[in-house]
Parts: structure tokens; C-alpha cells; sequence
């Protein structure tokens, strides 16, 4: 059996300080983990009625902020923020798209979060590995750092086809 087949992938990036509010890239490597046979977890099509990040809330916490109404926007906040984090606990591993242009705040506790379970934690670096932040390289294997989704795409079916893991990261049960 496929190693990859029903582990549970969350997507994690940059919402809102980006144009689209990350649903590009989620929509492109949600269809190629599918092909996996990966249960993907995306934080902007949760599987909950909690915590949604949609077009509307993008609204809402724009007009708190305007409206200087922090205390309002703290509490919307703290839901995202607590069931982004429950999404990453469930996840199996992580794909992220890392965007230095983008002040990923969330995503970066997103990574640490994770990196504390010691789960495989898979980042397409937008500016190239060679310009991600140093202290990634000190937090979670190099080799997981990836310039293209391509290079990460090869790697994952590596990691599909083989129970070789140097990094000690990957943990496939047979339930």
C-alpha cells in the first residue's frame, strides 16, 4: 500500500496579505496530494463551522480594523487562530508555502507548532531554498526546504514509494 494513501496533509501560507488569500496554490497542491491518496486540510475550506477564513470574514476583519475595534477583532482572531492550530495537531505532515514578501505571521507559528510534534513539514520557498529565513535551517531538515512544487512533488512520491527516512520525521502505521 501506498505509504501517503489517508494521511492528512494541512496547507499552510499566508491568507491575508495576499491577493487571492492563498487559494491558488492550495487549490493546485490539493489536487496533486488528492492524487496521493492524502486527505488535504485547508484552513480556507475548514471542515468545521468554526474559526472561517472566507471572503466575508476577510471583510469583517477589515472593518474591525478600521474601525479600530480590537478587542472585536482579537476574539475573531483567537477562533481562527485555535482552530488553525487543532488543523495542524490532526495533520499527519505539512505543506507550506513560504513567501518572505508576505509577513507570514501565522504561518510561521504554524511551522513551529508542527516542528514541536516532529512532524515532516514540506516548504516551497517562493524566493528559492538559498534565500529562506536561517533560522529554518536550524528548525527542520534542509532537505525538506524546496524551490519548486515540482522538486517537492518528486519528494513525496519518494516518500510514497520507499520506508527510507534518514530524517526521522515520517510514521506510517498499518491500521
Amino acid at each position: 500500500m501506498p505509504n501517503l494513501k489517508n494521511q492528512r496533509c494541512y496547507l499552510a501560507g499566508a491568507i491575508d496579505r495576499v491577493p487571492d488569500r492563498g487559494c491558488e496554490w492550495r487549490d493546485y497542491i490539493s489536487n496533486k496530494l488528492s492524487d496521493f491518496g492524502i486527505q488535504v486540510i485547508n484552513p480556507l475550506k475548514k471542515p468545521s463551522n468554526l474559526g472561517v477564513e472566507d471572503a466575508e470574514t476577510a471583510i469583517i476583519k477589515s472593518q474591525l480594523k478600521a474601525n479600530k475595534k480590537y478587542n472585536e477583532l482579537a476574539e475573531v482572531m483567537r477562533e481562527i487562530r485555535s482552530v488553525d492550530l487543532r488543523m495542524v495537531d490532526i495533520s499527519d505532515f505539512l505543506v507550506v508555502n513560504l513567501d518572505l514578501k508576505t509577513h507570514p505571521c501565522g504561518t510561521l507559528e504554524e511551522i513551529f507548532w508542527a516542528n514541536r510534534q516532529k512532524k515532516p513539514i514540506l516548504i516551497r520557498m517562493e524566493q528559492g531554498k538559498q534565500n529562506a529565513p536561517d533560522w529554518l535551517f536550524g528548525t527542520i531538515p534542509h532537505e525538506f526546504i524546496f524551490d519548486t512544487w515540482s522538486s517537492m512533488l518528486e519528494y513525496l512520491n519518494y516518500i510514497n514509494t520507499t520506508i527510507v527516512d534518514k530524517h526521522k520525521r515520517w510514521c506510517f502505521f498499518n491500521l
